[in-house]
């Protein structure tokens, strides 16, 4: 009140009041997979007028062996917090270990000059236990999307998990993942169902009509079309003990093959050239460094089918009821719609289920599924949770219950 007894707003005066403060949130990529599944919630964040977004780009994103994907980030015109150039031009897993360490010194020193209120991983790619560890030690709050889910046959099913302990907020794709994740000890308030963010593909942007995705592509689409997407089982101390099955019945198999590059695993160098060799050998094969989400998902909803390890052909391509043929055990555990057909590592095998996947019938068979993965609403969710989470509370997290003890400790 001033001396007259009216208030300075009264008067038609507003007083000088202090802004609020936006909340920092940080967002790390490291390759073109994990970027198309974080373009919408980036959407969201950027949109928010209470929210700083900042990108933290590394690893194969700024690799020239596949693609320079961060391009397509500086496109978008997100804001760049940092570029961390962390990838070692090895094929091994020495070299794997080692990006990891050189990741963690560039983002040390990027997060600590930002400091972010709370920082976005996803999923489980070996890198991202660079920006989780930075993290943990400067005290920033970890949120981490699809973790609960399950891939046996790769190392990222140890590095989802690693992440889901680190991390204070948690967005999963499925119930049964929500549910496994609390089980994991999680406080339930902490977790949220989102759906697999990848999936708003679907619902927001442009897809590619068939003229258009040809034009795009550089071929025709002419029947029967396979979609390839092959990666290292990491898992294995040979990454490529499958690749053999693979390739022997993409060799013989019919129409034109659409093949994608694999991710920057140990032995991934080798993959491509096995790939090259395939389309130099076999007529009507297609190989592509890099397609962005937008020409990917519109290529699955061209396609005849898809064949690979890859889990965009059980998250993904889902959503067009696409027949998947998925070999061997890189996705093995992983919850799977009715369009998935799963392939042993034999050549036969292989070729037997991807003729069962061109079957008519079949791809009849699959109308009206749904994707257990979600319905293409997640980016909304994520960044209405993380532009409202209680930042205070999120640190310090409250311990597990102990688990009961089995009958034998009790008569003990």
């Amino acid at each position: 009140m001033n001396a007259g007894g009216r208030s300075v707003e009264a008067s038609g005066v507003q007083a000088d009041r202090p802004k609020a403060k936006k909340r920092r949130i940080g967002v790390v990529t490291t390759s073109r997979a994990d970027y198309s599944h974080l373009y919408w919630p980036l959407r969201e964040l950027e949109a928010d007028p209470t929210v700083e977004l900042g990108v933290f780009a590394l690893g194969p994103h700024l690799a020239p062996q596949f693609g320079n994907t961060i391009r397509e980030i500086e496109r978008d015109g997100f804001p760049m917090r940092a570029r961390i150039e962390c990838l070692l031009g090895t094929d091994t897993d020495t070299g794997m270990a080692k990006t990891i360490g050189v990741a963690i010194l560039g983002l040390a020193d990027a997060l600590a000059a930002w400091r972010p209120d709370l920082l976005l991983l996803i999923a489980d790619r070996y890198e991202m236990l660079a920006p989780a560890a930075a993290a943990v030690a400067l005290r920033i709050p970890i949120a981490h999307i699809e973790g609960g889910e399950v891939s046996q046959g790769a190392i990222d099913d140890q590095v989802r998990n690693a992440l889901t302990k680190l991390a204070h907020l948690h967005f999963t794709s499925t119930e049964t993942a929500r549910r496994r994740v609390i089980g994991m000890g999680e406080e339930p308030w902490r977790v949220h169902r989102a759906g697999a963010p990848s999936l708003d593909h679907l619902r927001r942007s442009n897809l590619l009509d068939r003229a258009a995705l040809e034009a795009r592509l550089g071929l025709q689409l002419s029947a029967p079309t396979i979609v390839a997407a092959w990666h290292p089982v990491t898992i294995l101390r040979d990454t490529n003990a499958e690749a053999d099955a693979f390739f022997a019945a993409l060799a013989a198999a019919p129409g034109q093959i659409v093949f994608v590059y694999p991710n920057a695993d140990a032995g991934g160098i080798a993959l491509i050239e096995r790939t090259r060799m395939l389309a130099s050998n076999r007529a009507g094969t297609h190989v592509y460094v890099n397609l962005d989400a937008v020409t990917y998902w519109s290529l699955l909803g061209q396609a005849d089918a898809l064949i690979g390890n890859s889990s965009s052909g059980i998250m993904e391509a889902a959503s067009f009821a696409l027949p998947v043929v998925n070999v061997g055990m890189r996705q093995q555990g992983r919850e799977r719609a009715p369009n998935t057909l799963d392939a042993a590592a034999d050549a036969e095998a292989i070729r037997a289920a991807l003729a069962r996947a061109l079957d008519p019938a079949f791809r009849a068979s699959l109308a009206g599924m749904t994707n257990p993965y979600g319905d293409g609403t997640a980016a909304r969710t994520i960044a209405r949770v993380l532009a409202t989470a209680p930042l205070d509370r999120l640190l310090v997290k409250a311990p597990a219950p102990p688990a009961r003890a089995d009958a034998s400790e009790d008569r003990a």
